[in-house]
């Protein structure tokens, strides 16, 4: 028996230019960060800083007291979220950003996205426009971790 997949919708595809309007707002999904999250992260990166790998020093002296994430880590985990959600066969560079750490994340953290367009241009080439948008990093009691304006280049849904 064949089946028709052409009939289905697929979903988790990017959203292309002309949908993303100046205004225009969405969240991602929850992600947990876990140690092995922070262990992996640390030692493919070389952030061998004992504020990320040594637990006693972390009870003893630490203001937190707990294991933070890297805010790098937290970046790229949010960046993640939006890859899998918004830019999978749309994005086509990531341009440049401007972030600001607000509060650490912890292990055992759920963190999610929430973006906002603030603009878009189409660039001088058909096909494709530039977006900006401002993107918090929200942990699960709703206090900001992290913020960003990020610049991508994205593809239109038609060539003009």
């Amino acid at each position: 028996m064949t089946r028709d997949t052409q009939a289905l919708e697929t979903v988790g595809l990017g959203i292309p230019f002309e949908d993303w309007t100046v205004g225009r707002k969405f969240k991602t999904v929850g992600r947990t960060v876990t140690d092995a999250d922070i262990t992996l992260f640390v030692g493919a990166t070389g952030m061998t800083e004992v504020l990320f790998t040594d637990l006693e020093y972390l009870k003893e002296n630490s203001l937190i007291g707990q294991r933070p994430a890297p805010g790098a880590l937290v970046y790229s985990m949010a960046e993640g979220l939006l890859m899998q959600s918004v830019m999978q066969h749309t994005g086509l560079a990531f341009l440049g950003m401007e972030l600001t750490v607000k509060s650490p994340v912890l292990a055992g953290d759920t963190i999610h996205v929430e973006c906002e367009v603030t603009e878009t241009r189409p660039t001088s080439k058909p096909g494709r426009g530039i977006v900006t948008a401002r993107c918090d990093v929200v942990k699960q009691d709703g206090e900001l971790a992290l913020t960003y304006t990020c610049t991508r280049l994205v593809k239109a849904r038609k060539a003009d």
